[in-house]
């Protein structure tokens, strides 16, 4: 039941619109504007590009998140969800895994040429892609408490990016400090265990924080 919640939700997300494709023409959008706006001091452009990498990256994500449980909730799906023998828990585990395949996915495999855009060296490039591979989940499973927190509400795309955001700050601050470690010289163990921690928490959080906003959704 898991894997077909899982794939049907890859599925939904890529042929609404608001998957993938749409994601990664807003991530690249976004860091193409970038060097427009900073001018022509490559130096200052990588010193801040994974920074900028996160923020569209987040910001990205957010697209599509309204839908992750409000189509359920329309067609009556979250309610045989809420009284099948498989606990929410791990439904919304497997729907948050399958809202990250569709939308986190396709920007990690775009960020190359976003680094390229914002001059980013090779070894700082995979460095920054290690660490959205270890962070992303996190940002997956929190967007998964706020939509299922905004559930019934219509176009709560906004209510959404303000409950998500302020709890999205820390695995941003790890994951760039990550990069910046890197950068500098420094061991990047203890910043990417730190981003590790997070996500485990919030794999362990996030799914009982929406699967009980979900049971109490009308």
């Amino acid at each position: 039941m898991l894997a077909a919640i899982y794939l049907r939700d890859v599925r939904l997300a890529w042929s609404a619109g608001g998957g993938g494709g749409v994601g990664v023409i807003f991530f690249l959008a976004v860091t193409a504007v970038a060097p427009f706006a900073l001018g022509p001091d490559l130096p200052l452009l990588a010193r801040i590009g994974p920074a900028l990498l996160w923020i569209a990256m987040l910001l990205a994500l957010l697209l599509g998140l309204e839908r992750l449980f409000q189509a359920d909730h329309e067609d009556g799906t979250l309610d045989q969800l809420r009284l099948a023998d498989t606990p929410l828990v791990t439904v919304v585990l497997a729907k948050a895994a399958a809202h990250w395949t569709a939308a986190a996915l396709p920007l990690i495999a775009a960020t190359p040429l976003a680094g390229i855009l914002l001059n980013l060296s090779p070894r700082l490039l995979l460095v920054t892609l290690a660490s959205l591979v270890v962070g992303t989940p996190a940002l997956a499973l929190i967007g998964a408490v706020g939509a299922a927190l905004a559930v019934t509400l219509r176009r709560a795309g906004v209510l959404i990016a303000v409950l998500v955001l302020p709890l999205s700050i820390p695995v941003v601050i790890f994951g760039v400090g990550a990069v910046e470690a890197a950068s500098a010289g420094r061991a990047i163990g203890p910043p990417f265990a730190l981003l590790g921690a997070t996500t485990l928490v919030f794999a362990v959080v996030g799914p009982l924080a929406a699967a009980a906003a979900l049971r109490e959704a009308d």
